[in-house]
């Protein structure tokens, strides 16, 4: 559970959730205190949980990866995160884990959107996720109903093999990361409760959002399918010089001369040249592509040879 100044409501919510699952015989909460000034920190020991203080706010995408590491470290077979604002609904965990219990799945989200746009859930906010929503399935060639839900469960395996870049949010890079290893993902409707007033400590700012988690998702497409990215840029341009070339070379047929066309004509035969040299990073990229996904599966390795034997 990550937090950042909810002294108000984490008391409540990790007094909530129930103190066993079926499959499990211990439930831990664990809270990343993600540079809190009010008294988060005391709030969450009273309701009987662990927490790690983080002593400057570094981001919930941070606080995952430290989640990520307490997890691993002391052998949890799922990670479950949830909201520290109450938002959710804590019975719906079973929900989320269960398919994951079950073997039907590797992680689990949740889908605030499978009836439609909750309540008090701001118009422009239900179309900004709706539409990284859709980038994230073109990404990642599957479909994806909420890619922004914070309500999830994973197990152990997908833990080992999620290796995050993102400090801002992590909810987008994880579905990519794991869909692209070949980890099966269950979409699970959940209730969520929007409290009018309240401001999102993620998306406060939707242009900040927008533009955080946009850097996220194309960095995400650039690393993981490197030949089509940088190839649709090459033919962008080649389709620009072939314009511009075009437009000079009619001139040249209707006048006999290229004036006063001249510098469309160089500036359309230098971004040939620009198209050609993108062309050869694409096909470097991919081999590099290659090169970080046989580094993954060794790291992948290594961090289970680790954290099984620590």
């Amino acid at each position: 559970m990550p937090a950042f100044n909810e002294q108000i409501t984490i008391n409540k919510v990790l007094k909530s959730i129930p103190e066993k699952y079926q499959g499990f015989n211990e439930v831990e909460l664990l809270v990343v205190n993600d540079g809190s000034i009010d008294d988060t920190e005391k709030e969450a020991i009273n309701a009987g949980a662990t927490v790690i203080n983080h002593y400057q706010n570094r981001g919930v995408g941070i606080a995952f990866q430290t989640a990520i590491n307490y997890a691993l470290a002391n052998k949890a077979d799922v990670l479950v995160s949830i909201d520290a604002d109450g938002q959710f609904d804590v019975s719906q965990i079973a929900e989320m884990i269960l398919p994951i219990v079950k073997k039907q799945a590797d992680f689990c989200t949740g889908n605030r959107f499978h009836n439609q746009r909750p309540a008090n859930m701001a118009k422009v906010k239900y179309l900004g996720n709706s539409l990284v929503s859709r980038i994230v399935s073109f990404v990642s060639k599957t479909k994806i109903e909420d890619a922004s839900c914070g309500f999830r469960a994973y197990s152990r395996d997908c833990l080992f093999n999620l290796n995050l870049q993102g400090s801002f949010t992590y909810t987008h890079e994880t579905i990519l990361d794991l869909l692209h290893k070949g980890y099966k993902i269950s979409q699970i409707p959940v209730n969520v409760k929007y409290f009018e007033g309240r401001v999102s400590r993620i998306a406060n700012n939707l242009f900040v959002y927008g533009f955080q988690t946009s850097v996220i998702i194309f960095r995400c497409f650039k690393d993981y399918r490197p030949l089509p990215f940088f190839l649709t840029i090459a033919l962008s341009v080649l389709v620009l010089a072939l314009f511009m070339g075009g437009f000079v070379l009619v001139n040249w047929f209707n006048t006999g001369m290229i004036t006063p066309y001249k510098s469309l004509g160089f500036i359309s035969l230098s971004l040939v040249g620009i198209s050609l040299v993108i062309s050869v990073l694409a096909f470097l990229a991919d081999m590099l592509n290659r090169i970080r996904e046989n580094q993954e599966k060794i790291l992948f390795l290594t961090k289970k040879k680790y954290f099984d034997e620590n």
